[in-house]
């Protein structure tokens, strides 16, 4: 008899809904009243590292000591069926125990872990990566009716070896995203471009539920039951990190998943100039890098950041939504939280983040009114931030920042961002000749004509600071896209389609003797 079968036992006396042990804490008994200790002593990690391997499947044993990540298992007591769930990072661990509920695709459990467990890392995956980007095959639906009926637990491992599939294929065959949709075949995009997966179905409602499902943290599912969407992050040890967003349309359930690399790229093999490489090295002031979606915004940040960890001994905190980017810690302390599972909100963690020792502060998207001015007022008083917005131009992301206010306010915020705003980097993405993708930055460095623009609300004028200052490592976005078409990166017509100012554009382009033709 395993020890861990008194305090189950006791949990389906009292009809709790289940079990939490956490490392140097008492075993907790969670019911509608809330936690109660059960235990006397709390327990060290490695205790509980012994009570669980009792009672989990001999064959998984060896993954709890492979480190950070997430396990599922059942546990079958008597005529009681229990569902484990571990998270570990590092030294820290959690096991939540609870009684089995059966898994649907069309609804979230019953009773969410969330309520047990309010974190969780990433799944662990078993699967070898394979050497060529080969399509999985579909996997085959189980059939949850009749005396032969799949179990909830095994439907819901296949799911989820279906979806590892799909995302192993996205990253071998060197495409960005992932795309679920009803009636539609497996979709990845490609260098920018999207391609159907060969070998699929189209997928049905069922399909798509039962994979998201299988992966999606619980108090994800309780937020996609009630809004209808969610964020999530997702891990395959060893192969790449993922950003998922869960949705429904009009035919029902859809998801998107992007690639989020494992190891960072660094501001050398981004392109990133050396310009704005020693922004990394302020000690204060606001540093914002904008963008449409998918335009690598989230990837130049991750560099900035790896390049401070790299080269300075200091305090970097993120708040992200959801963290995507994993920074180990290297000469820098580095404290990521995930909004929504570390901390409610970026305004909340972004307050918190002011008493926790910060040197720098990174914000994953500066969302509202309040989460602008805290940050502007954190880079005034001695700490550097980095922060990113969905603009498309260095001039539109300033006034879009003063623009949020209210009008007896702007001039106020006009002064403080003339102040502390120390640079823009504002990027799209560009189809390469040849495959693959580059990016065209528009760069704008504060400095004494800058900040007076902004100061006197003539930020009308910026754009003809960005040509005249080229020498200080300012560029405009036109300009920028030009360079790649004379160094016969990217084609014409790529160009005049991620320009900002398309009649510029073209007029850039006839003075090379270019003229566009968008037939081929």
């Amino acid at each position: 008899m395993a020890v861990l079968d008194r305090f189950l036992n006791l949990m389906f006396e009292k009809e709790a809904q289940g079990l939490v042990l956490e490392t140097d804490k008492q075993v907790l008994l969670k019911s509608d009243g809330g936690k109660h200790p059960i235990s006397k002593d709390p327990l060290a990690t490695p205790k509980i590292l012994g009570l669980v391997r009792e009672i989990m499947p001999q064959g998984m044993r060896p993954q709890l000591d492979g480190g950070d990540g997430r396990l599922a298992f059942g546990y079958l007591l008597g005529d009681h069926r229990v569902d484990a769930e571990i998270a570990r990072t590092g030294d820290l661990i959690t096991v939540v125990l609870a009684p089995a509920r059966q898994r649907r695709s069309s609804a979230a459990a019953s009773v969410p872990a969330e309520a047990l467990l309010m974190d969780k890392t990433p799944a662990r995956a078993s699967a070898p990566a394979t050497t060529q980007p080969t399509a999985p095959s579909p996997a085959p639906v189980a059939d949850d009716t009749g005396e032969d009926a799949v179990s909830a637990g095994e439907a819901a491992d296949r799911a989820e070896s279906r979806i590892q599939g799909l995302l192993r294929f996205l990253v071998e065959s060197d495409s960005s995203d992932l795309h679920l949709r009803v009636d539609l075949i497996p979709t990845v995009r490609t260098h920018g471009e999207l391609k159907p997966m060969d070998g699929h179905d189209p997928l049905n409602p069922e399909d798509i539920e039962s994979m998201i499902y299988a992966i999606m943290p619980d108090r994800n599912r309780q937020e996609y039951e009630e809004t209808n969407d969610t964020d999530f992050a997702y891990e395959i040890v060893g192969l790449a990190r993922f950003r998922a967003n869960a949705l429904r349309d009009r035919k029902g359930p859809a998801a998107v998943f992007r690639v989020i690399p494992t190891e960072i790229m660094t501001v050398d093999q981004l392109g990133v100039t050396e310009e704005v490489q020693k922004l990394c090295y302020l000690t204060k002031g606001l540093v914002v890098v904008t963008g449409p979606t998918g335009s690598g915004k989230s990837t130049t940040l991750a560099g900035m950041i790896d390049l401070i960890n790299t080269t300075r001994t200091d305090h970097i905190i993120t708040i992200e939504d959801p963290i995507e980017f994993v920074h180990p810690n290297k000469k820098c302390i580095v404290t990521q939280r995930q909004v929504g599972s570390q901390t409610q909100s970026f305004k909340r963690a972004l307050r918190a983040a002011l008493r926790e020792d910060p040197d720098i502060i990174l914000i994953g998207e500066m969302r509202d009114l309040e989460t602008v001015a805290i940050a502007i007022e954190t880079a005034e008083t001695g700490h550097l931030v980095f922060g990113t917005l969905h603009t498309t131009t260095a001039v539109s992301t300033i006034d879009r920042i003063i623009d949020q206010f209210p009008s007896d306010r702007q001039a106020q915020i006009r002064v403080m961002l003339s102040e502390s705003l120390k640079g823009v980097i504002a990027q799209v993405l560009c189809k390469k000749i040849g495959g693959g993708r580059v990016p065209a930055r528009e760069i704008l460095l504060a400095n004494d004509a800058v900040s007076n623009l902004i100061r006197e609300s003539k930020t009308f004028q910026l754009p003809s600071i960005l040509q005249t200052q080229k020498k200080l490592g300012m560029i405009s976005l036109n300009d920028s896209l030009c360079d790649l078409v004379d160094n016969k990166l990217v084609e014409p017509e790529e160009a005049y389609m991620k320009a900002a100012d398309k009649v510029a554009m073209q007029s850039a382009l006839k003075q090379r003797g270019i003229t566009l033709n968008f037939t081929n």
